[in-house]
C-alpha cells in the first residue's frame, strides 16, 4: 500500500511505501498494519481513516505525526 497521509487539517505530513510510514525527509516513523500505526517497538500509535489512495490520520493520532 504506497500513498500519502494527511492530517486533520489537510496538510501532507508523511508517505507509506510498502506498510511503512515515512516522515517527508525519508526517515522511518512507523510500521502499518492494516489501518493501525505501531511503532517500531511494537507499541500501538492511532490509526488511518481511509480515502482512497490517501489517508488521513484519525484526530487522535493526529498530533503524534
Amino acid at each position: 500500500m504506497d500513498g500519502k497521509i494527511f492530517n486533520s487539517e489537510g496538510q501532507y505530513v508523511a508517505v507509506i511505501r510498502a506498510n511503512k510510514i515515512y516522515n517527508l525527509s525519508g526517515q522511518k516513523l512507523y510500521d502499518l498494519r492494516g489501518q493501525k500505526i505501531y511503532k517500531p517497538t511494537g507499541e500501538f500509535v492511532g490509526h488511518l481513516s481511509s480515502a482512497g489512495a490517501d489517508k488521513r490520520l484519525d484526530k487522535s493520532s493526529d498530533r503524534k505525526l
